[in-house]
């Protein structure tokens, strides 16, 4: 613990340093902004950075709710990402003032003594470069502005082989579709959101899962989206857990008996909407005769602020002759927290992190602040013999956009047979 506090300690001061060399650039850049040049602009500029910093800091340390965190580190990282783009103008112009110095300075010393030419003030940082420079830090905040209007609702779809070995052979090419935190009260565009649940229905899945988080705070706001989602069909059924958003507590309530009812009302959603919901317990897919056990537990998060209740032992019972078990669990830390105690689990389906809404996500690399708070926090991992897909949302939270973590529609192709990308490494 001492370690990983100086540790971050000194990344404070690090950071703490370059502002200090940046505000002088930032001063620059905004030579004509009179403003710029009071006292009371350098004490805006150090709030917000003692502000940002101290805020991650202590999120962390004191182990906040994901929300909270989440927000810090989204701001701190987008604002990191700003200077660091502003940064090489400032070197830049260093390297430049730095190179006339030596040039005055040389001619000074070629000068006669009886020369008494006056000796040039301070060189001046050359403003051109320092607009040019907050011009390209600017390139994130449009990036966020462009990601609020078009990034919410671009719905993608992802196609996925999923290999497991003991699966029957009735399961063999069957389609499986996988949507996660709806989150039905941030939605703003009832015709994008069906846009969604039709490219799902398209793809024509088998049986189709739901990772939770229906909602942000209360059951009702389901009302103008329930239809919606009752739209929403397998042939081989739909099922859905719950995530930390479905129980109520993040409300308010008057009452318990409230908050009670509420948690009622939303299971019967799930249920008006055709819905099997599994709350630590299974069900037996059969196919030609044959099956496969899919198990879903309440949610449960290795964050403790979160809800725990999700019970593997009752998830698992009366399973052992079932040759393939695919579990919803809608927190993916559950995973290495307990599922890997399960390896008669083949397959965890979690979402929950939402990618943070933000980051980088391409075929062979991504990249996203939430991976300092989630170490699986998109898309397919493996442990041994058991897997965990993390699917990065269907709806938002907080940030009413997404940056390069897109909207996800997950289709699972099943395969009965190893991977064939870990043959070749064997």
């Amino acid at each position: 613990m001492a370690e990983q506090t100086s540790t971050v300690l000194l990344i404070c001061f690090v950071l703490l340093l370059a502002d200090l060399y940046l505000i002088g650039g930032l001063r620059a850049g905004l030579k004509k902004w009179k403003f710029s040049k009071k006292r009371a602009f350098a004490v805006i500029y150090w709030m917000i950075s003692f502000m940002l910093i101290g805020g991650v800091v202590l999120s962390i340390f004191l182990r906040t709710g994901l929300g909270v965190r989440s927000v810090f580190l989204l701001v701190f990282f987008l604002s990191l990402f700003i200077k660091a783009l502003f940064l090489p103008f400032v070197i830049a112009d260093d390297i430049r003032r730095l190179i006339i110095w030596f040039r005055q300075r040389s001619k000074k010393q070629l000068r006669q003594p009886t020369d008494t030419a006056p000796v040039a003030n301070a060189i001046p940082r050359s403003e051109f470069l320092m607009k040019a420079g907050l011009l390209a830090g600017s390139i994130p905040l449009a990036g966020l502005t462009y990601g609020t209007i078009s990034g919410v609702y671009d719905y993608r779809v992802k196609h996925r082989k999923l290999y497991l070995p003991n699966l029957p052979k009735a399961f063999d090419g069957i389609k499986l579709g996988q949507i996660s935190d709806i989150h039905s009260g941030s939605f703003y565009n009832k015709k994008a959101v069906l846009g969604g649940v039709e490219m799902l229905l398209k793809e024509k899945p088998d049986f189709i899962f739901f990772t939770g988080d229906l909602v942000n705070k209360q059951s009702k706001e389901m009302y103008g989206y329930q239809d919606i989602f009752s739209k929403v069909k397998a042939p081989l059924g739909v099922y859905s857990s719950l995530g930390n958003h479905d129980y109520g507590d993040y409300y308010d309530w008057p009452s318990w008996d409230a908050q009670r009812q509420d948690f009622a009302d939303l299971i019967a959603t799930h249920k008006n909407m055709g819905w099997d919901l599994l709350m630590n317990t299974n069900r037996r897919l059969k196919v030609d005769g044959e099956e496969i056990g899919i198990l879903g537990v309440e949610n449960w998060g290795s964050i403790t602020r979160f809800p725990r209740r999700g019970r593997l032992d009752l998830a698992t019972q009366n399973t052992d002759d079932l040759p393939v078990k695919l579990l919803l669990s809608h927190d993916p830390s559950h995973w290495r927290a307990q599922v890997l105690d399960y390896p008669q689990i083949d397959v965890m389906f979690a979402g929950h992190t939402h990618g943070m809404q933000c980051g980088v996500r391409l075929e062979h690399f991504q990249w996203s602040p939430i991976q300092y708070i989630y170490k699986e926090w998109a898309g397919l991992y493996r442990e041994g013999a058991q897997q965990l897909y993390v699917n990065v949302g269907y709806g938002f939270l907080g940030y009413p956009g997404r940056l390069g973590i897109l909207p996800e529609i997950t289709i699972f192709e099943l395969k009965a047979s190893a991977d064939p990308s870990l043959q070749n490494r064997a």
